[in-house]
C-alpha cells in the first residue's frame, strides 16, 4: 500500500519484451499468409517479414537456442508485434516489400533507393505531339517508355529521336507562340509543325514510326525508310531522298549492337550482385525496345553475414514496388522462393497493365550470360570503387577530428550556409556528410521566415540552428524516432558566425557538438581559409593539406545548395504573379489563361476581347481580369474597340 506521505510517483513496471512477447503474439496468431512486424519500445520496426502461415514462420524465433546472434538480439528488443493478413503468400512479399522500403527497419535487407526514374513520354492530347522526359505520376494523356537509368539516358534518347524521327520537343504554350522555326529545326532536329512545314498527317506518320521504333521494332522503320527514299529518288526528289539517307544513317547509329546493347533482348532488366568484406553492390542495367537505357549501382544495407543470394532476393522484391517489372529478368545468381517472387513480380506487372507473365533467368551461355557477366564485372569494379573511396574517406575523417580535437572520428558532419539578394527571397540550408560520403537524403532547406534585415546574415543563421536543433531536442524528448546528431556544425563565415551558432547553443543546451567556421582569407583565395572554433585562435591549415580541401569540398557543396535552393525559391516567386492576386482566379483557371498567352505579362497586355476569348474563361472572370490591370478604365468602351480593330493578334505583346 502506497504511503500518503510520500510524494514520489508508483514505479512504472517496464513493458515485457523477448520471447515473452513473441510467445503471447502467438495465442492469437492465424496460420494464414501474411507479413509480422516486431515493434522496439518506441514503436520503431526492428524487422518486417513475410510467411505462407504467420503462426509456423513466428514460432521459431521463440526457440532463442537456435537462432543466430544478430537475430537474438533483435527478439530481445521486441516489445510489440503486429500482424498483417493477405490471400496469398505472394501477396505477402509485395507487402513486405513496400513496407521494408518505407518502414527501413534495422534487421533486414533495405534498399536505399530514394530517387525516381526518368521516363520518355509521347504525348497524346495534342495534334502534334511532343517527346519529353518525364518523372513523377503519369497525370498527362500519353504512351511512356522507360524506365531509364539517369536523366543523361533519357537525354540522350530524347536527342537520338529528334534526328531519326523530328519530333517536337518544345512545350505546348512555345509551339502555340512560335511564328519562325527554331534552331531545332535548322540543325535537322525538328520537323517545325508550328510553323506548319509539315501536314498533320505527315507529323503523325513520324510519330507512328516512333513508337514502332521504340516498342523494339527498329528494323521494320529502317525498311520502311530505305523504301521511301528509293521511291523519291525515282521520282528525281533528291532533297527529300538525302533527308531521308540521313534519318537512316541516325537511326543505323542507335541501333548499334554489342554487349551493350545485346540484339536477343527486347525488354529486360539485367542484374548482377557482387560482394567484398560483407558489402553489397547490385547493378542493374534496363534494355527497353532492344536499346541500353543505362545502368545504376545500388549499395543495399545488410548485416555482414547475408548471403549474395538473400540480398539479391530482397533487392528484386524492393526494387519494382514501385516500378513495373519488364517481362523478363536476367541475373548472375539463383534466388531462394524465385517461383514465389515470380509469381509475386507478375501480379505486379498486371497491376501496371502489362498482362504478361513475368520470367526470371539465370543464364549459363551465349550472349544472354555475356551480358549478365558484363553485369557483374560493372558491380565488382563499382563496389572496389566505393570501398576504396570509403577507406580514402575514413582518413579524412580522422584528419577532421585530428584538426579539431574531437574525441573520435565524427559520423555526421552538418554544414550550413544561408543565400539571398539582399534580404529577398532567403533561404537557409544544410548538407550533411560521413563515412559514405555526401548524404543527400539528409539534406535540409529552410526558407527564413523571421522578421530579419536585408542581409542579416547571422540573424539568418541563428534561425536556422535554432529550427533545426531546437525540433532535433523535441523529437529526442517525444518522438518515437531517434534524432540524428552531428559531431562537428560546420559553418560559412567567420567569428562573427561562429558567435550567433554559439548564441543558439548555449540557449538550447547543447554543448556536445563541436561548433566550427570556415571563413575565407583577406583575398576570397581558396586555400588560405581561416577557421574560427571554440578554445583556440583562428588558425590556418597547410596549402596542401587533404584535410583541408575536404573541407573546401564541404563548403562548397552548401554553397551551391544554397545557391540552386534560392534560385529555385526565386522562380517560384516569379511564377507567383500578379494573377494570384485577383479574386476568384484559382488554380485552374490561372493555367488556362497562362497556357493560352504565353506568360502573365501576355495576360497584363490583352484585351478584354482577347481575355473573353481565352478557354475556360468566362465573361465576369475576363473582366475581372482586365479590370485589374487596367483599373479605372471604361470596359464596355474598350472591348468594342478591340472588337472593332482588324488584325489584332490574339496574344499579342506575349512574352
Amino acid at each position: 500500500m502506497m504511503d500518503p506521505a510520500d510524494p514520489s510517483p508508483p514505479l512504472v513496471p517496464a513493458p515485457p519484451r523477448g520471447v515473452g512477447v513473441i510467445e503471447a503474439a502467438l495465442l492469437t496468431m492465424p496460420t494464414a499468409p501474411g507479413v509480422y512486424r516486431m515493434l522496439d519500445a518506441k514503436g520503431d520496426a526492428l524487422y518486417v517479414g513475410k510467411a505462407r502461415s504467420l503462426k509456423k514462420r513466428v514460432v521459431s524465433y521463440t526457440q532463442i537456442a537456435r537462432l543466430p546472434e544478430r537475430l537474438r538480439r533483435m527478439v530481445s528488443e521486441t516489445v510489440t508485434m503486429e500482424i498483417v493478413t493477405t490471400h496469398t503468400e505472394a501477396e505477402a512479399l509485395l507487402l513486405e516489400a513496400n513496407l521494408i522500403k518505407r518502414l527501413k527497419p534495422r534487421f533486414n535487407i533495405v534498399l536505399r533507393d530514394d530517387k525516381s526514374y526518368p521516363w520518355l513520354m509521347l504525348t497524346e492530347d495534342h495534334d502534334f505531339p511532343q517527346i519529353a522526359k518525364h518523372r513523377g505520376a503519369r497525370g498527362r494523356k500519353g504512351s511512356y517508355y522507360g524506365p531509364f537509368a539517369s536523366a543523361w539516358a533519357v537525354n540522350q534518347t530524347v536527342t537520338a529521336m529528334q534526328r531519326v524521327f523530328l519530333l517536337r520537343s518544345c512545350a505546348d504554350t512555345v509551339f502555340s507562340t512560335r511564328h519562325r522555326p527554331c534552331l531545332l529545326h535548322q540543325i535537322r532536329r525538328c520537323s517545325a509543325p508550328c510553323v506548319e512545314r509539315i501536314s498533320k498527317e505527315d507529323y503523325s506518320a513520324l510519330v507512328d514510326q516512333a513508337k514502332v521504333f521504340l516498342s523494339g521494332k527498329g528494323g521494320a522503320v529502317q525498311q520502311a525508310l530505305a523504301a521511301e527514299m528509293e521511291a523519291a529518288a525515282e521520282v528525281l526528289e533528291f532533297e527529300r531522298a538525302a533527308a531521308i539517307r540521313d534519318r537512316i544513317r541516325a537511326l543505323t547509329h542507335v541501333q548499334g549492337t554489342d554487349i551493350i546493347n545485346p540484339a536477343s533482348l527486347t525488354d529486360a532488366d539485367v542484374i548482377a550482385a557482387w560482394q567484398i568484406a560483407g558489402q553489397s553492390c547490385v547493378q542493374v542495367f534496363f534494355i527497353r525496345g532492344g536499346r541500353n537505357n543505362g545502368n545504376r549501382a545500388f549499395y543495399p544495407a545488410h548485416a555482414r553475414g547475408e548471403e549474395v543470394a538473400d540480398v539479391l532476393a530482397a533487392f528484386v522484391a524492393q526494387f519494382y514496388d514501385d516500378k513495373p517489372p519488364p517481362p523478363l529478368l536476367l541475373l548472375n545468381h539463383a534466388m531462394p522462393e524465385q517461383d514465389l517472387i515470380v509469381e509475386a513480380l507478375t501480379i505486379k506487372a498486371n497491376t501496371f497493365g502489362a498482362g504478361k507473365r513475368v520470367e526470371i533467368a539465370v543464364p549459363q551461355r551465349g550472349e544472354k550470360h555475356a551480358v549478365v557477366a558484363h553485369a557483374e564485372v560493372n558491380a565488382r569494379e563499382a563496389l572496389e570503387r566505393k570501398l576504396a573511396e570509403s577507406a580514402g574517406q575514413a582518413k579524412l575523417l580522422e584528419g577532421v577530428a585530428e584538426v579539431f580535437g574531437l574525441g573520435g572520428t565524427p559520423a555526421r558532419i552538418e554544414v550550413y550556409d544561408n543565400s539571398h539578394i539582399m534580404g529577398t527571397n532567403a533561404y537557409g540550408v544544410m548538407i550533411v556528410a560521413g563515412p559514405e560520403g555526401f548524404l543527400k537524403a539528409a539534406y535540409r532547406k529552410f526558407s527564413i521566415k523571421g522578421a530579419i534585415t536585408p542581409g542579416d546574415d547571422f540573424a539568418m543563421m541563428r534561425e536556422v540552428l535554432e529550427r533545426r536543433f531546437a525540433r532535433a531536442l523535441k523529437e529526442e524528448r517525444e518522438g518515437p524516432g531517434t534524432p540524428s546528431w552531428p559531431d562537428v556544425v560546420l559553418i560559412d563565415g567567420g567569428a562573427g558566425q561562429l558567435s550567433a551558432a554559439r548564441t543558439v547553443f548555449e540557449e538550447l543546451g547543447i554543448d556536445d557538438v563541436k561548433l566550427v567556421a570556415i571563413a575565407k582569407g583577406p583575398d576570397r583565395d581558396a586555400g588560405r581559409e581561416w577557421f574560427h572554433s571554440d578554445g583556440r585562435a583562428a588558425f590556418q591549415l597547410p596549402v596542401r593539406d587533404p584535410v583541408l580541401y575536404f573541407l573546401q569540398r564541404l563548403r562548397d557543396e552548401a554553397h551551391r545548395f544554397a545557391i540552386t535552393t534560392h534560385r529555385a525559391g526565386r522562380s517560384k516567386a516569379l511564377v507567383t504573379s500578379e494573377l494570384d492576386e485577383i479574386s476568384g482566379i484559382g488554380p485552374s483557371r490561372k493555367r488556362a489563361l497562362l497556357n493560352h498567352f504565353g506568360s502573365a505579362r501576355g495576360v497584363k497586355q490583352a484585351g478584354l476581347s482577347d481575355l473573353e476569348a481565352a478557354p475556360g474563361v468566362s465573361k465576369e472572370i475576363a473582366r475581372r481580369v482586365y479590370g485589374h490591370f487596367h483599373p479605372g478604365a471604361h470596359l464596355e468602351e474598350e472591348g468594342k474597340a478591340r472588337g472593332a480593330a482588324p488584325g489584332l493578334r490574339r496574344g499579342s505583346g506575349t512574352l
